[in-house]
């Protein structure tokens, strides 16, 4: 008698048990009036994610109404719907000017008839603005926002977007809110070079020397470019990473020493070398640099269809039409038969009126 009591209290703690696991898993996942949206915008290494619910206007008073203006709110606006909107950015950034760490903030908004204030809060996990403690916020802006035409859904853009720099826009109904956010975007590469050294790219020649270019093409840290270089020459010196740290030693005012160096590595530089070479002034905006180098390599291997192609390439690219249809004849006349046909398409639209 005792045990089948047992049982059965057992089994009515189970049918409960059961009852209220059901009861908990009745709510489905349905679309959202206001549904979630998500951008990403990339700035030279860094990134800016901003994550919010995109309310509609669905006829209804939006500024001053909706969102009431200045203190007709007890807290700021959430700055889109349902939870946090939030921004992330990677790197330490500027925003109109003002700095900001690195890190994922909460973003309100108070708004009014005039200037608008935008809010960066470190808090960014809450459902709204309910649980908003402005001892939080961890930077405040003034901003006037512009008319524009009408956006039925609320909108984040990147407009403007630089190699170190995007204005961001909040856009709903018919006002635009815009700010800029601006990075120190060769200090952010510069760390990031800094750690990809201590991983693989830091055992061979090329990951130092790129860094080195890097430097050198962008005017800064010399003096660890030249750490790099040297790095990269102990441990595989060829005419690449020589030609690098001959421009840094003229950067650095070294001149002599790049000289000697320069010339040693002229003389050793093979065909390959000297064309890698050239295309790379291309590239810098160097032409007549390029020619030179594209002659030399000519002077040393005359019987080289590629010098001679490469040759008239920067010919015509300096606007020397007479010398580049010359040398891609010559180029022509020594190319294998699989080169002749792109190399005559190339001659034809020089020759055309």
């Amino acid at each position: 008698m005792f045990e089948n009591i047992i049982k059965r209290a057992a089994v009515i703690s189970f049918i409960i048990l059961l009852l209220t696991s059901l009861s908990f898993s009745q709510n489905l996942d349905l679309p959202r009036v206001s549904p979630a949206a998500e951008i990403t915008q990339t700035i030279g290494l860094s990134k800016i994610t901003i994550s919010y619910s995109r309310p509609a206007v669905r006829d209804r008073d939006i500024w001053g109404g909706l969102v009431p203006y200045n203190g007709g709110i007890p807290f700021p606006w959430r700055a889109g719907a349902n939870e946090n909107t939030t921004i992330y950015f990677s790197d330490d950034v500027k925003i109109n000017g003002d700095e900001l760490a690195a890190g994922t903030y909460g973003f309100y908004i108070i708004p009014s008839d005039a200037t608008w204030i935008l809010i960066f809060n470190k808090h960014s996990k809450s459902w709204g603005s309910f649980f908003y403690d402005s001892s939080q916020d961890a930077l405040r802006i003034n901003v006037v926002p512009e008319r524009i035409h009408f956006n039925e859904w609320l909108e984040y853009r990147f407009e403007n977007i630089s190699s170190n720099s995007s204005d961001i826009c909040m856009h709903w109904e018919n006002l635009n809110v815009r700010f800029t956010v601006e990075f120190n975007e060769t200090e952010v590469v510069l760390n990031s070079l800094r750690e990809q050294l201590l991983s693989l790219p830091g055992f061979g020649w090329q990951g130092p020397m790129q860094a080195a270019q890097y430097c050198l093409d962008n005017e800064v840290n010399y003096e660890e470019a030249l750490k790099w270089i040297d790095q990269s020459i102990g441990r595989n010196s060829n005419f690449s990473n020589n030609i690098v740290k001959v421009e840094l030693l003229k950067r650095k005012g070294i001149t002599e020493e790049a000289s000697k160096m320069e010339k040693t590595a002229f003389e050793n530089a093979s065909e390959n070398e000297l064309n890698t070479y050239g295309y790379q002034l291309i590239n810098n905006n160097k032409i007549k640099e390029a020619l030179d180098v594209f002659k030399l390599n000519i002077e040393r291997h005359a019987d080289s269809w590629n010098a001679y192609d490469s040759y008239a390439e920067a010919l015509n690219i300096s606007g020397d039409t007479d010398q580049a249809i010359k040398n891609y004849e010559l180029a022509k006349s020594k190319a294998p038969d699989e080169q002749k046909e792109r190399i005559q398409q190339i001659l034809s639209s020089l020759q055309s009126p």
